[in-house]
């Protein structure tokens, strides 16, 4: 099926399968039954990569019940956290291959950078390591935020692969030099929050009390793309060469078709520079 773009450059998350997730989110948990529609529509449109972890709530158990479907994906899922204690970690890791019912799993990420970056750190990615060798995993990898200065985690590491925030409104890792770096390291980039947690599509008055500051700007920005801010949200990630995957999460499979209609179409002509914000708390739904 031509889309006109690699469609494999797409992932979906699953965060919304096992748990209700995302500001912009009004639909709750998705019930099994339209992640199967959303599974399916995904495999037909070339989609390449389904995101979970361990922490989505029900999101492994529910690809794990839908393993015939889950086939014509990569999965990459996450680690728990290590305060549980590393042993803890490997047991938990142990049970995503069992609950995803696949051998290897194509990546196992650790789920909170900053745990490397402790005491614990090599000892941790060593014990995932063995999981890999063990052939458990097809590879190791670290999500990351912007502070957790991941071009010099992919140096110390050697990760298979970093998840990463990136969008049209949160260009800081490009500005740094950072996404180069990483491909220079011989790292496969993901790109998550390619719409910011869905605030790109959030109108002014809806928005959180600590981002009302922000409405104005969001307002002249989607008044500029017009009809075409999912496109040009997609595309400003989707034709950059230091991404490998761009992580979508949808509620229905309207919503993924939708996406898939929109990264198929040329990329709007914008002034991507103009877009960028540097607003702290915005760039970090954690803040909110």
């Amino acid at each position: 099926m031509n889309h006109g773009f690699d469609s494999r450059k797409l992932g979906l998350g699953t965060v919304q399968f096992g748990q209700a997730y995302g500001v912009s989110n009004s639909h709750g948990q998705v019930p099994v039954a339209e992640v199967q529609t959303i599974l399916a529509h995904a495999a037909n449109a070339g989609v390449g990569v389904l995101d979970t972890a361990a922490g989505y709530g029900e999101a492994e158990n529910v690809l794990g019940t839908l393993a015939a479907e889950t086939k014509p994906f990569r999965i990459v899922t996450k680690t728990i956290s290590i305060k549980n204690g590393i042993d803890a970690v490997v047991a938990r890791a142990r049970q995503s291959v069992q609950t995803l019912k696949r051998r290897p799993v194509d990546l196992l990420m650790v789920h909170a950078a900053g745990e490397l970056a402790g005491s614990d750190g090599d000892r941790l990615w060593n014990a995932l390591l063995a999981l890999r060798d063990e052939g458990l995993f097809g590879g190791i990898g670290i999500s990351a935020y912007v502070a957790d200065d991941p071009a010099a985690l992919a140096a110390r590491f050697r990760p298979a692969a970093m998840q990463v925030p990136f969008s049209v409104l949160d260009q800081r890792l490009l500005a740094s030099d950072a996404l180069a770096r990483l491909q220079e390291l011989g790292v496969e980039v993901h790109a998550r929050s390619l719409f910011l947690q869905g605030l790109l599509f959030v109108a002014s008055e809806s928005l959180p009390q600590k981002l009302k500051h922000i409405g104005p700007r969001l307002d002249a920005l989607r008044a500029r793309l017009g009809a075409s801010t999912l496109e040009a949200a997609l595309a400003f990630v989707l034709q950059r060469p230091e991404i490998d995957v761009a992580i979508v999460g949808v509620t229905r499979a309207a919503e993924l078709d939708e996406i898939i209609t929109a990264a198929a179409k040329p990329a709007p002509s914008v002034d991507w520079n103009a877009c960028a914000l540097d607003d702290e708390v915005v760039l970090t739904p954690s803040l909110w």
